[in-house]
């Protein structure tokens, strides 16, 4: 695997910061019959407004593309909080999903939060196949808002 390395999103990842929304919804909205620009539209308005959604609530996060090698291949956003760590979005380009990279970044969030006794946490929906992954990391749901999951990971 490549080095997995982050570096701050600007305005000018927009558009990759799109690209990587949209390839997290593809799947659910392969069934609804849409055409190909309705989906396309669709998601720049999701986007948006989680994005606006994040910066609102949030306003301490940290906003990163991943990286593996010289590739950008995915969006993490974290809020700091509390000596603990809150992941707001963690999402990979398809291709570069199931490879470790995830696994890789909440390794280090753990330590990081682990070292000083504090916990990691996100939300996750219970149909998101990374669930799995949370899960096997020592995530565990403490609440539940809908279809999300509020998963946390705290060091033994």
């Amino acid at each position: 695997m490549d080095a997995i390395t982050l570096r701050a999103a600007t305005d000018a990842d927009a558009a990759f910061l799109q690209s990587v929304y949209a390839s997290t919804r593809m799947e659910e909205l392969a069934v609804t019959g849409w055409s190909d620009d309705q989906k396309q539209e669709f998601c720049l308005m999701q986007f948006r407004a989680q994005d606006s959604h994040y910066r609102a609530h949030f306003p301490n996060a940290e906003y990163h593309i991943i990286r593996s090698g010289n590739e950008d291949v995915g969006r993490l956003s974290i809020d700091p909080r509390n000596n603990a760590i809150h992941i707001l979005d963690l999402a990979l380009l398809p291709d570069h999903r199931n490879k470790g990279i995830g696994s890789s970044l909440l390794r280090k969030y753990q330590a990081e939060a682990g070292a000083g006794g504090h916990a990691v946490s996100i939300y996750v929906e219970k149909f998101n196949p990374a669930l799995r992954l949370y899960e096997r990391m020592g995530f565990r749901p403490v609440q539940e808002e809908g279809v999300h999951l509020l998963m946390k990971w705290e060091p033994s």
